[in-house]
Order: C-alpha cells, then sequence, then structure tokens
C-alpha cells in the first residue's frame, strides 16, 4: 500500500489525485510551481514543495527536482496524472531507479507504446485490429513505398513514429505527391521529436474517435471498462467526450474491449490505460495507447461506478483488481465538456483573474476543477480549467441535464468556452449523435464564415 504520494501535476488532476488518496488515506505531497502557490490542492495537501519557476520546463518537466522532492519529504510514490512527464519513459525509469513506485505502467512498457510503430506491431501481435500500412518504419526506396501506398489505396497518411497529439502528420492525396510529403514529414519528425522515423497508414476520411479504457494489475489480471466517443475535437484537441460511444452495439463493444484487455495481458501492462481507436463503417482501427489517466475519464466512471484514481493507486501499490469484467456494469450515459480558459471565436487563450466562479449543481451533474471565485489563471499553462460532467439514464436526459447545467455554471472576469458548449448541445447534429472527427471544425468554420 502506498503510504505517501507526490502529486508530479497541477490543476484539477492535481486535485482528483488529491481526493483520490484522502480516500484511501495516503498522505499527499503536492507539488508546484510559484504561478501555482495559491492552488487550492497546495492548500488542501499534507505537504506541499515549490520546485521551479512558472516555465514547465523549470518546474514541473524538471525531471531531478520532481525526485529531489520525493526524496526530502520521505514518499514512496510519484503520480504523474496526465501532460507532463505521465508518458516519459526516461521519467518512469529513473523514478523506478531512485526507489519509489510510479503510478502508471513499468518504464519499457511506456517506451513499447510511446513508439507508434512498435506500438502497432504490438497490438497486430495481440489481435488489435489495425490500420492498414507500411507495418514498419519507411525506408529510402521510394519507388517500393509508391507500390505500397497503390496497394494501400489514396488518399494515404504519412505519421512520426515518435508524434502525438496531431503533430507530425502529412495528408497524400495522389502518388506526385508522396516522396515530397515523406522527406517534409521526416525533416520536420526530427527537428519536433528527434526521432525521423516515419510510417504510412490508409487515411480514413471520415471516423470517429473511439478509445477503450482498460485496468490490468501486476498480478496478470486486467478487465475493459467499456468505450468512450471523443470525436468532438478541434486541431485534434478533444472538446466534448462521452460514454458509451453512440451507435454501438453492446455485443461489438464487448468484443473490442476483450480484445483490449487481453492485449494489455499481453504486454505486461499495469494501470490505466487507453486504447485509442479511428472507428468508421463498423470497424475499429487501433491508432495508439494512452499510458496514463485521460482528461475524459470521469464519463467512465460515471457509467460504470468504478473510482479509476482509486483504482490506479491501489494497482500501483501492488494489489489485484478486487473486481472481475462480468461484474462490470454500464448504466446510464454521461458526457463531459472541457472547461477552457479561452476566447469562444478566436480560441486564443485567456488568462487572468476570475471574478466569479459558480459550479453547476443537481442530480448526475459533477465539476472537476481546481478553479474558485478571485483564482488567478495563469499564462504559462494549457487552458483547462475544469471539466463539467453530467449523467443520465439515457443519453438524451444526459443532454438535458448538460444543457441545464451549462446554464448554471458562471465563470466570470475571463472569457472561456462555455458559450460554444451551449451551442453545441443545442445543435442538431452533435444531439442526434455519431460524428466524424472533422464535424466540429467544419461547423465551426460555417461559423466564421456567416
Amino acid at each position: 500500500m502506498i503510504k505517501k504520494l507526490v502529486i508530479a501535476n497541477r490543476g484539477e488532476i492535481a486535485l482528483r489525485i488529491l481526493r483520490a488518496c484522502r480516500k484511501l488515506g495516503i498522505e499527499t505531497v503536492a507539488l508546484y510551481s510559484t504561478a501555482d502557490k495559491t492552488a487550492k490542492y497546495v492548500k488542501l495537501a499534507d505537504e506541499s514543495v515549490c520546485i521551479g519557476p512558472p516555465p514547465a520546463k523549470d518546474s514541473y518537466l524538471n525531471i531531478s527536482a520532481v525526485i529531489a522532492a520525493a526524496e526530502v519529504t520521505s514518499a514512496d510514490a510519484i503520480h504523474p496524472g496526465y501532460g507532463f512527464l505521465s508518458e516519459n519513459a526516461d521519467f518512469a525509469e529513473r523514478v523506478e531507479q531512485s526507489g519509489f513506485i510510479f503510478v502508471g505502467p513499468k518504464s519499457e512498457t511506456i517506451r513499447l507504446m510511446g513508439d507508434k510503430i512498435s506500438a502497432i506491431e504490438a497490438m497486430k501481435a495481440a489481435g488489435v485490429p489495425c490500420v492498414p500500412g507500411s507495418d514498419g518504419p519507411l525506408g529510402e526506396n521510394y519507388e517500393s513505398i509508391q507500390e505500397m501506398a497503390d496497394t494501400i489505396g489514396y488518399p494515404v497518411i504519412i505519421k512520426a513514429s515518435g508524434g502525438g497529439g496531431g503533430k507530425g502528420m502529412r495528408v497524400v492525396e495522389r502518388a506526385a505527391d508522396l516522396t515530397g510529403a515523406i522527406k517534409l514529414t521526416r525533416q520536420e519528425a526530427g527537428a519536433a521529436f528527434n526521432n525521423e522515423v516515419v510510417y504510412m497508414e490508409k487515411y480514413l476520411g471520415t471516423p470517429r474517435h473511439v478509445e477503450i479504457q482498460v485496468l490490468a494489475d501486476e498480478h496478470g489480471n486486467a478487465v475493459h471498462l467499456g468505450d468512450r466517443d471523443c470525436s468532438m475535437q478541434r486541431r485534434h484537441q478533444k472538446v466534448i467526450e462521452e460514454a458509451p460511444a453512440p451507435g454501438i452495439s453492446d455485443e461489438v463493444r464487448a468484443k473490442i474491449g476483450a480484445r483490449c484487455a487481453e492485449a494489455a495481458r499481453v504486454i505486461n501492462y499495469r494501470g490505466v490505460g487507453t486504447f485509442e481507436f479511428l472507428y468508421e463503417n463498423g470497424e475499429f482501427y487501433f491508432i495508439e495507447m494512452n499510458t496514463r489517466i485521460q482528461v475524459e475519464h470521469p464519463v467512465t466512471e460515471m457509467i460504470c461506478g468504478i473510482d479509476l484514481l482509486e483504482a490506479q493507486l491501489l494497482v500501483a501499490g501492488g494489489d489485484p483488481i478486487n473486481f472481475k469484467q462480468e461484474s462490470v456494469n454500464f448504466r446510464g450515459h454521461a458526457i463531459e465538456c472541457r472547461i477552457n480558459a479561452e476566447d469562444p471565436d478566436t480560441f486564443l487563450p485567456s488568462p487572468g483573474e476570475i471574478t466569479q466562479f459558480h459550479m453547476a449543481g443537481g442530480p448526475g451533474v459533477r465539476v472537476d476543477s481546481h478553479a474558485y471565485s478571485h483564482y488567478v489563471v495563469p499564462p504559462y499553462y494549457d487552458s483547462l480549467i475544469g471539466k463539467l460532467i453530467v449523467s443520465g439514464p439515457t443519453r438524451d436526459q444526459a443532454l438535458a441535464r448538460m444543457r441545464g447545467a451549462l446554464q448554471e455554471m458562471v465563470v466570470d472576469g475571463i472569457k472561456t468556452n462555455l458559450p460554444l458548449h451551449r451551442e453545441l448541445m443545442q445543435d442538431e447534429g452533435f444531439t442526434k449523435g455519431g460524428q466524424d472527427i472533422h464535424y466540429l471544425e467544419k461547423l465551426l468554420a460555417q461559423k466564421s464564415a456567416s
């Protein structure tokens, strides 16, 4: 059992981790930069340690500072949250070598799944469906690559092996552009990720983004906790998530979920993890695995009744999963809106003081946020200030609850994307469900043109 945990993150996830620790009786150490010294979780933690100035590279990304904080506070575990160092295999390795528990997979697992090519190879070996492609890195024989692309069929997409978050990708519509696209993507990948390796896949034109949540322990147990639809995206960044994914049968969901749980066992996974898929014409195609807790984890918690942070901490401490797959019951529907400090029309960041902060409430309504009245949103980090989550017996009822909650929620003093969420909850296409990953950007383009 973990007794004392360092929270190596900030914002709403830091507070979420702290609350899970309190539930389990685990002491907490909050790490913070000077920009976050007034944060709610810093005051609520049992101890707090300043690890540097505002720039993330000098604080939240400073591996030596994080390890040192764990040492001076006599902690026995470190939770990386999401973002920052959460999927950094070198950090996980340093944590392990320093004698601390890393709340997440082993460093070799993070390294395996962090490289897109090795991840795809591992998934194919485990029987998880993948997008048709090059089945490995592209070489220098452009004639054979052209033949491969002809076989796959245009359009194809060139992806950086070390990429992520929508970066390091280029769509190729015709053979004449293929060689140039590969060379350019290689150059960009080398500059951005220090890794010039690229690969090729069939480009799916109108897919949905559907992901499967898994939980696995070091005793060989693994379960899946259903799916989530994260297709409402802007520039590859998720805006709204929901569970379960609309229009997918329970039978199909159970089948792909079982494959993902088996894949977790095959790669000796430990902790919570997410298999991300493109879903088109009734077929799932694996794209990557996130080896950490996800921003959108609350919608899964709301429909299955399992505290993912609690489970993550228990598994990291060596406990086996204390339930079986057949005991996981999914109830109702849940929707999450990411509340960002940004202009709802231009999407420019809007840091500053929140003069009034009023959280929505009522049956089936949950707000995960570190913000409060007179909290100052710093300009140095991600613009996420909270998540509004609702659940209901049906999707229509969840949508109705979300409309009410969005009307009730107040964030004054800065601009937020609350107006956008209110519009989307009334949008005929979104309320119908099952839209593809391009839907929101097309909707925003139409709005901008009008």
